[in-house]
């Protein structure tokens, strides 16, 4: 029997693109990125368009489409991803900002192709891992084979660099293997290769390092690579239990950087205060759940894979944003999905969005 309501998930995502459209409106206001050159109502345009008009449209879309044909074409997606990706090194196209080259110069706008990668390599493992479901649990059909494409995504990402990606990838991955059915002792390995091979990663990379130092002692440099984490804490604790109030946040004034960014987190607690957080925090959590629940009931495994892998590519990278912000992860340089402004995250999310609602179109329960 197929289903005919829109899931749940459709819901909590509306929340957090209502919450975030409110966020955006207050951090933006009175010319906050006149030092970027971008006003009040270009910002407010460029989310109406990414959000309401690009991403609703893009959500339909993924929503019409037959899950199962992604699986068709799971190899092509994957490799198309890859290969846009690796325009960033292009020195024409690619960009840097903020240290990092992620993104591709299109003239009217800018491309992040990480964010269809993830995409791709989700649906790609779904899709191989569905079809190689007697082999997952070998060490040689199954984890050397899983390991070897990890690799090849994470040195890609670590050269632009991007290791908040690279750790999303991975938890979505890490996810998708075990639901598919790897042992315990697979994960375990693959576990500790990878702490091993990210503690290595961390005294190669300087900025690494500095973020680290900064996580485990926030008094190192405060006005100089510690002040962003500085200021997300006066903000969250100034918000204290009902919060400043809509836009009466004082920290977005230039004391908080990228406040429609990567601290849009610190703002909405500022001024929505630890009860706003909860809520936030709890659509994501709804989301998820949700998320899981469509695996759940998914008509074949690809479908169990791709919905579950979807939901912890979402909601993980929303919870390292919330964790970074609040001190309890080093910093990764990641939006809040649905919430931050950020056209290519947004854009792949809603997609992501229609994937789920198309599985639970298809459950028989």
């Amino acid at each position: 029997m197929t289903r005919r309501k829109y899931d749940k998930i459709f819901f909590a995502a509306f929340l957090l693109l209502i919450l975030g459209g409110f966020l955006i409106f207050s951090s933006s206001a009175m010319g906050l990125l006149s030092r970027d050159g971008a006003s009040f109502y270009k910002i407010l345009i460029k989310q109406f368009v990414a959000g309401f008009l690009l991403g609703g449209g893009t959500l339909f879309a993924a929503y019409k489409i037959d899950y199962r044909n992604w699986k068709k074409f799971a190899v092509f997606i994957f490799i198309f991803s890859f290969l846009l990706s690796l325009l960033v090194f292009v020195p024409e196209l690619g960009f840097k900002h903020g240290g990092a080259k992620r993104w591709i110069d299109l003239g009217f706008t800018s491309f992040q192709p990480s964010e269809f990668l993830k995409l791709g390599f989700v649906v790609y493992l779904s899709s191989w891992l569905s079809s190689h479901k007697r082999e997952v649990g070998s060490f040689r059909s199954g984890l050397i084979p899983f390991f070897l494409m990890i690799g090849a995504i994470g040195l890609l990402l670590i050269a632009e660099p991007d290791i908040g990606t690279f750790l999303v990838i991975i938890l979505s991955s890490v996810s998708i293997f075990y639901i598919a059915g790897a042992g315990i002792k697979q994960i375990l390995i693959f576990s500790v290769a990878g702490l091993v091979s990210f503690v290595a990663l961390i005294f190669m990379k300087p900025y690494l390092m500095n973020r680290v130092m900064v996580f485990l002692k926030l008094s190192n440099d405060v006005q100089g690579i510690g002040y962003q984490l500085k200021q997300s804490f006066i903000a969250i604790g100034s918000g204290g239990l009902y919060g400043r109030g809509f836009g009466m946040s004082i920290q977005k004034f230039k004391y908080l950087p990228e406040p429609i960014g990567d601290s849009i987190f610190s703002v909405a607690a500022e001024e929505f205060g630890f009860i706003g957080s909860v809520v936030l925090i709890g659509a994501f959590l709804f989301f998820l759940y949700r998320g899981f629940l469509i695996a759940s009931r998914a008509p074949d495994l690809f479908g169990r894979l791709l919905a579950s892998g979807i939901a912890v590519l979402i909601v993980g990278q929303s919870l390292v944003n919330i964790g970074a912000m609040a001190g309890v992860l080093p910093l990764s340089g990641m939006p809040l999905i649905f919430v931050s402004q950020g056209s290519s995250a947004f854009i792949f999310a809603m997609i992501e969005v229609g994937i789920l609602l198309n599985i639970s179109k298809h459950s028989s329960r």
